[in-house]
């Protein structure tokens, strides 16, 4: 299959990580790739939720949300109701972070992660957790520099993207117009030391293979590697 891009079956389009993009966030992060660019925040402050111990524990919580002009067409932005996509995703960047985070570490403070979507174009919940691991880096070697803790709280790094089935072939890394055709579409979360993190899979137009979801897999951990190299290149800077 010809990709609309030139690209391989398993290549990554483009990728560029701009670290501190913002002066006032702790860490800050614009992650542009292919034509997706996600803004990535992380902000500490004391304080927990109340389920929380906050003499042993602290907390890291995500937001996600699309910029209105991110789409060809407007999105609107959220209001009293809320987006469930937007939710959910939020969740899983959420879930993605703290699987490789110790909380004793930041007893009695809790780390806000922001991801907006300036430009959409296939990814973005993956470009959101790809660039949220290095934002919160940023913010967690602040906090290390200002003495308000003692150790990294970080386990591992984490990274994502997404793969799927298009016209009967496995693909990585989908932009939005081979997502719309996708038979089958799925994403791969996993941590710097290999470990899957999480794996959101669906057939949408018919059931995955297991060969296919094999081929899937291998496609998103060579991608995966080579994002891990990026990402640590971006936190040395």
């Amino acid at each position: 299959m010809i990709r609309t891009d030139g690209r391989q079956p398993g290549a990554l389009r483009q990728m560029s990580i701009t670290k501190s993009f913002m002066k006032n966030a702790h860490g800050s992060v614009l992650i542009e790739w292919g034509n997706t660019r996600v803004l990535c925040t992380a902000m500490f402050e004391a304080g927990v939720p109340p389920f929380v111990n906050e003499e042993t524990n602290g907390w890291l919580t995500a937001e996600y949300s699309m910029l209105p002009g991110s789409t060809p067409q407007r999105k609107r932005r959220p209001g009293i109701k809320p987006d469930g996509r937007s939710t959910e995703i939020s969740r899983l960047i959420g879930r993605a972070l703290r699987s490789v985070f110790d909380f004793t570490a930041i007893a009695g403070y809790t780390i806000h992660i922001d991801c907006d979507v300036i430009e959409a174009d296939g990814g973005t919940r993956t470009a959101s957790i790809t660039g949220a691991y290095v934002a919160l880096r940023q913010c967690i070697d602040k906090m290390l520099a200002m003495e308000v803790i003692d150790a990294t709280p970080l386990k591992s790094g984490v990274a994502a993207v997404s793969c799927g089935i298009v016209n009967d072939t496995a693909l990585l890394d989908l932009c939005y117009i081979e997502d719309s055709m996708a038979q089958a579409d799925a994403n791969v979360v996993m941590s710097h030391d290999g470990g899957i993190i999480e794996v959101q899979a669906t057939g949408e137009k018919r059931p995955i293979r297991p060969d296919e979801l094999n081929t899937l897999l291998n496609y998103a951990k060579d991608g995966i590697d080579t994002m891990k190299l990026m990402q640590q290149e971006a936190c040395e800077d």
